[in-house]
């Protein structure tokens, strides 16, 4: 296929494009500045510089590329800013859709969240409602992911990406990341998350792991998809190895957590062949620090 990445040089972008080059797929893979539309033609694929906000210039790089797929990995978390992370899911999203539309692009996958489910008993399936109606600011968040998702089912075949908190190189958990600095005690550290070693329950997914969901989900059916490794856990859990891993102090373990923090199942995503190379946060965060 001719694949357009939408967010080529972000976390799960750039591990992307060379996994989308080595199946024999063509790259055409964007970024808003000029040095990462350099690195994106290092990388072997064609770039394209320009802003998902620019509507204009967007329908006319996607006419231009005309491609067969559009892999949505846009973000805008470098300054922790949820409500610049929304206009991207909402504003962005929708140049993005209709400029693919009006190219004839027939299949597009997005990255979602897997952490948006309503409060339930054990990890969330993708039958399972979003947690539409929360308070703020996770209702913000839950509207974003839901305006996402619905704006890409417009296009023929669309998979939603429900990612689990990406680790690994570039993200925020890396050694050295913000939540490196938080767990320092660092009151500057800027992230969306939370370093609470209570009773909450995420699931993880390194971010190779989900560079390499997003290649697979090139054959899948349209909906939406978990994308998780195998152990959902507790902050209590999973907060002091992290720690260990990164070098820094382990918070005190504390009781209570949020009542929708429940992880969620990979089943789905197992029985279409996605197997997680790290499946689990338990040697993938030793593994990144190694």
């Amino acid at each position: 296929m001719h694949v357009f990445v939408a967010g080529a040089t972000g976390a799960v972008g750039r591990l992307l494009v060379p996994l989308l080059l080595d199946a024999g797929h063509q790259v055409t893979g964007t970024s808003r500045s000029r040095a990462g539309a350099e690195r994106v033609r290092d990388q072997g694929a064609s770039p394209a510089q320009v802003d998902v906000f620019d509507r204009d210039a967007l329908h006319e790089v996607m006419a231009a590329a005309a491609p067969d797929a559009v892999i949505h990995q846009l973000t805008d978390l470098s300054g922790a800013d949820g409500e610049a992370t929304n206009r991207l899911r909402e504003v962005g999203t929708r140049n993005l859709v209709d400029a693919a539309k009006a190219a004839g692009v027939r299949r597009i996958s997005v990255q979602s969240m897997a952490w948006m489910y309503a409060p339930g008993n054990g990890p969330a399936t993708e039958g399972e409602p979003l947690d539409l109606g929360a308070a703020e600011p996770r209702g913000s968040i839950v509207e974003g992911i839901r305006a996402l998702e619905e704006m890409a089912a417009e296009v023929q075949t669309a998979v939603s990406l429900r990612y689990g908190v990406l680790y690994g190189p570039g993200t925020w958990y890396e050694p050295g990341g913000p939540v490196a600095a938080a767990l320092s005690g660092d009151p500057d550290a800027r992230f969306l998350g939370s370093v609470e070693a209570d009773n909450s329950v995420n699931s993880f997914v390194h971010v190779a792991d989900g560079a390499r969901a997003a290649v697979q989900a090139l054959d899948w059916p349209s909906g939406p998809v978990n994308i998780v490794d195998d152990e959902p856990a507790r902050g209590r859990e999973w907060l002091p190895v992290l720690a260990d891993a990164l070098g820094v102090p382990a918070p005190e373990v504390s009781t209570g957590g949020a009542s929708w923090a429940r992880g969620a199942s990979n089943a789905l995503a197992r029985s279409r062949g996605w197997r997680p190379e790290h499946p689990t946060w338990r040697s993938g965060f030793a593994e990144d620090d190694a």
